[in-house]
């Protein structure tokens, strides 16, 4: 089987394709990038693969048989748009199923909310497309905290304003692992999954970074109008108010989903304490 990742130079896009060989070994896997260098250390195969080159994404996915397509970082404007010539060149291609990798969030509300707007019209462009299809609704990523973990410090502790509100974080690892399932099994087709682990507050998140780096951080809920402009400063007025918006759905309970993993995966998504234990042998 010939599977193709979209935007496969990407964190996301390589922590799948990495997945697929390892577990997959056996299919043929083509990592699309509109930077083709950008992914050559993948080892697979390369073609370009620009959301806004129908022509070239037609012919990037002849032979694909099944698709990954990887949620654009573009304006929500813009990415319906987007997404729409990667599906509609999949059709013409002849490519049998595609995955969606979605996100969790409020539909309404925040300012992340246009964001999700734009995902959820996609996996309706997605179901309606004739394929065989697969939607995976991904948990916020755990790994920025992580890398943070020195600005955290230097600010003397985490400053957002999720407060009480739970969040149902997950790895890319993990999810690589889960689209590698979802990939190349038939029963997740028609289905749609989200994709996180155990719930968490912002007060258990500063307890497990400290338990993996030796800190002393300590949670301080702020509002969302200072978080913004703190997110807006360092991050840019997009981005800033994106990140803001995820915060703001936090707060709001958005982020705090049944989630799905184990059907996907076929086991469970690794516990937090296993995940900074890890970590923690490592430094």
């Amino acid at each position: 089987m010939n599977i193709a990742i979209t935007a496969a130079s990407g964190k996301l896009g390589s922590a799948i394709v990495k997945a697929l060989l390892a577990h997959s070994p056996e299919h043929h896997i083509i990592a699309l990038a509109r930077t083709p260098e950008k992914a050559q250390h993948l080892g697979v195969e390369v073609r370009l693969g620009d959301y806004n080159d129908p022509a070239q994404l037609l012919q990037s996915l002849h032979s694909v048989d099944v698709l990954l397509l990887v949620s654009g970082m573009d304006s929500p404007d813009k990415r319906i748009q987007q997404h729409r010539n990667v599906i509609e060149a999949a059709k013409q291609a002849g490519v049998q199923k595609i995955v969606y990798t979605s996100v969790q969030g409020a539909e309404a509300g925040t300012a992340f909310s246009p964001v999700i707007q734009s995902n959820r019209q996609t996996e309706k462009d997605v179901r309606e497309s004739t394929l065989e299809w697969v939607i995976g609704r991904n948990g916020i990523y755990i790994e920025p905290d992580v890398e943070y973990i020195d600005t955290y410090q230097q600010v003397g502790g985490i400053f957002n304003c999720a407060a009480e509100g739970k969040c149902g974080y997950t790895t890319r690892d993990e999810l690589g692992f889960a689209y590698a399932k979802m990939l190349t099994e038939n029963h997740h087709n028609d289905k749609t999954y989200n994709l996180s682990s155990e719930p968490i507050t912002q007060y258990q998140l500063a307890d497990y970074l400290n338990l993996a780096f030796d800190t002393q951080l300590t949670y301080q809920p702020i509002t969302f109008e200072q978080f913004k402009q703190r997110s807006i400063t360092d991050l840019g007025e997009f981005i800033g108010t994106v990140v803001a918006g995820i915060y703001q759905g936090i707060s709001q309970g958005k982020a705090d989903n049944p989630s799905h993993f184990t059907q996907a995966a076929g086991r469970e998504h690794i516990s937090w304490n296993d995940y900074f234990s890890q970590l923690k042998s490592k430094h």
